[in-house]
């Protein structure tokens, strides 16, 4: 039996990605789609989602305001590439102070899990600093995920990031 696509999948699949935005920014009927796609696991189409969503957004997207502890949630349980996105979406958002401790949890998770790529580690870190900036009773638990042991898997870009990203908080 042969599956049907809805436009916004057979889009997530068959164009670049300047022909994604132009289809979501005139069809922006397909945006509450494109949300929920995002965070579910119907792969390749909800990380592309995902993906595609950031690229949209403005910074305090507020079509994202009732879609926030969702997307929160459904991290947990996607492969690295799409955690990225989703953290990236979340990144662009004023978190409520109510979903921001769950959200330091899970980075603090996310970074300590050695085996994860690079790239998701950086951005669960980017959110811990970011976080931590904005609630500075927070450092000495910052301090604590900077034992060596964190910084032997990562690639030496991220590694130099993340330094970056120390010194400019310190």
């Amino acid at each position: 039996m042969e599956t049907i696509l809805t436009p916004l999948e057979e889009t997530l699949t068959t164009l670049y990605k300047d022909g994604m935005i132009a289809f979501l920014e005139k069809h922006p009927e397909y945006f509450e789609e494109a949300i929920q796609l995002a965070i579910t696991d119907k792969q390749p189409y909800s990380w592309r989602s995902a993906w595609l969503l950031w690229s949209v957004m403005t910074k305090n997207d507020s079509r994202f305001d009732n879609y926030i502890p969702a997307i929160l949630k459904s991290i947990k349980d996607k492969q690295d590439g799409h955690q990225r996105e989703l953290l990236k979406i979340l990144y662009l958002l004023e978190i409520d102070e109510a979903y921001e401790g769950q959200l330091f949890d899970l980075c603090i998770s996310l970074w300590e899990n050695i085996q994860k790529k690079p790239s998701i580690r950086y951005t669960a870190f980017r959110f811990l600093v970011k976080i931590t900036d904005k609630h500075p009773e927070l450092q000495k638990e910052l301090d604590f995920l900077l034992e060596p042991r964190y910084f032997e898997t990562l690639s030496p870009g991220v590694k130099k990031g993340i330094y970056k990203m120390l010194n400019r908080h310190s």
